[in-house]
């Protein structure tokens, strides 16, 4: 079930009103999910009710995403901004240093978020922020095109090819490597909230110039990628190691940029065991594989 919240976030621009529509589910230590650009907060529905055996999970839709609604007029949709309101939002809602994981937008956010020692442990999921110039004008042209598509298809087209599995590969390959998989009402929804999404256009003009460069020492952090990643290349992964050489990096085998329908029980593995781990000064395995 969605709820929303309102609460007061500090910004560069000084104290803001803002909402954000969540979910909430399972006991246990603290874990909020943050999905991709254009996506929203239901991408983890395969995953959620497996990590809420172990872990109270928020999932938030981000600004201008799913139900939220965009940032207060003059406000940018970048990450500083987005930052702060997720702190605010934590704080709000009694989230004291949450774990963390993040898909995509989210998984650099949630690197941001950890570097900032707002969070125990960062898992970021084919995060965004580790390409060369080339691959971000790459991958935001192929996001670009994937908004026009949704917002040029007539529902009735949307739905009818999500009743098949050719439809669904057809309108969520880009994103996933097992399309077939992602449920018809599941398409269709992700269509609508990528065409809906108010705040598409704003983040996607501020990651323009958006690089992650910082190591985040002192919190455990995975960097998972899946294999058959076609929006965010899968070699990024290698420059998120160096960038941050006490990482733990998973390849997520058979899996596409949005791994949680490809391979629920996989992705909630990794998320659960980078939550689990206690020592960031202890040896990170340099590279590791998971799945089949």
């Amino acid at each position: 079930m969605t709820a929303t919240l309102s609460f007061t976030a500090p910004t560069e621009h000084g104290p803001q009103d803002v909402t954000l529509a969540y979910a909430r589910v399972g006991a246990g230590e603290p874990l909020l999910l943050l999905h991709g650009i254009g996506h929203h907060l239901q991408a983890w529905d395969p995953v959620i009710d497996i990590l809420a055996t172990e872990r109270e999970v928020t999932a938030v839709d981000l600004p201008g995403f799913g139900q939220s609604p965009a940032l207060p007029h003059g406000l940018p949709h970048d990450l500083a901004t987005t930052n702060a309101v997720l702190g605010a939002f934590c704080a709000a809602l009694g989230l004291e240093r949450p774990h963390v994981a993040g898909n995509s937008l989210g998984g650099l956010l949630a690197l941001e978020l950890g570097r900032e020692k707002l969070v125990r442990s960062v898992t970021a999921l084919s995060p965004a922020g580790f390409w060369s110039q080339a691959e971000r004008r790459y991958a935001f042209t192929v996001l670009a095109g994937m908004r026009r598509t949704a917002r040029s298809l007539p529902l009735p087209l949307v739905e009818r090819l999500s009743r098949t599995a050719a439809g669904r590969t057809a309108l969520t390959s880009t994103i996933y490597a097992r399309p077939g998989r992602r449920s018809p009402e599941a398409v269709v929804a992700e269509t609508l909230a990528l065409a809906h999404a108010e705040g598409f256009a704003e983040t996607l003009r501020a990651g323009r110039s958006v690089r992650f460069t910082d190591d985040v020492p002192g919190i455990p952090v995975t960097v998972a990628w899946g294999d058959r990643d076609r929006l965010l290349l899968p070699r990024q992964g290698i420059r998120a190691k160096h960038i941050m050489p006490r990482a733990r990096l998973v390849r997520l085998r058979g899996c596409g940029h949005v791994p949680m329908n490809d391979d629920p029980a996989l992705v909630a593995r990794v998320i659960l065991d980078g939550s689990r781990a206690q020592e960031a000064s202890a040896p990170r395995t340099s590279f590791s594989t998971a799945g089949s």
